[in-house]
């Protein structure tokens, strides 16, 4: 893949959709993953000053915490940091208690919206998707957390195409061979969340190959999550009948 021909034509979308709104720069979560880190590192040589990279840790500063300092430090991004522990456990206390810890685990990603949102707005900025293909394709995200942006420069990509284009931003080893994570709870990873691997879920995009089992479990998260790609569905109301 041309990468060089790659970075320009999105920068020159990301640049192009961000004035057509009248807005002047992006915000984005800064997690130390791979997919924030490569559009971190996208808007930063696209807006310089008018890119912020927020980092919101709840509860745990482990590797991602370090690793987006480590990017941060490198490519001299604009960052600022918001510990969301206790607006996380307020809420949580306010709650009716539950064993259901995706629910828990959920509120994360929403709270970082929310404060996304709150930083594009007092800087006339637009929120930044981080989302890749391949979690667009199958629904890997949470609704109103992660999913709630203004736009997706990534979100046709697969995650192997952005490994590769990682490597050509320069963007560190540590960041590109960790295990992919939501962060949703410590020690979560992705592929052995979903049980299969990104390279078998690319494969089966770009080339419709895989296993039957492998399939299934794709077609059943892709009908399972539809609905996260949607927006709310609209009873259509007939005056006429009534």
């Amino acid at each position: 893949m041309n990468f060089k021909k790659l970075e320009s034509d999105l920068s020159n979308w990301i640049e192009e959709y961000v004035s057509s709104a009248g807005s002047k720069g992006v915000v984005y979560g800064l997690s130390g993953g791979l997919d924030s880190s490569v559009v971190g590192v996208l808007s930063n040589r696209i807006f310089k000053e008018n890119s912020l990279g927020i980092i919101m840790p709840i509860e745990s500063k482990g590797k991602d915490y370090q690793d987006a300092y480590t990017l941060r430090d490198l490519f001299d991004l604009n960052t600022l940091e918001i510990d969301l522990s206790k607006p996380y456990n307020s809420l949580k206390s306010l709650y009716i208690p539950s064993t259901n810890n995706l629910a828990y685990s959920n509120i994360k990603p929403r709270l970082r919206m929310t404060t996304l949102y709150y930083h594009a707005q007092i800087n006339n900025y637009l929120v930044i998707g981080t989302t890749n293909l391949s979690e667009y394709t199958i629904g890997y995200s949470t609704k109103y957390g992660d999913y709630g942006v203004d736009f997706s420069p990534i979100a046709d990509i697969t995650k192997s195409e952005i490994f590769e284009f990682a490597k050509y931003l320069g963007i560190p080893d540590s960041i590109i061979n960790k295990k992919p994570s939501a962060g949703l709870w410590e020690g979560q990873n992705d592929e052995d969340e979903l049980g299969f691997t990104y390279a078998q879920l690319d494969r089966y995009i770009l080339e419709g190959t895989g296993t039957p089992e492998l399939v299934e479990k794709i077609n059943r998260l892709k009908n399972k999550n539809r609905h996260k790609k949607e927006m709310p569905i609209v009873y259509k109301f007939n005056r006429g009948d009534y």
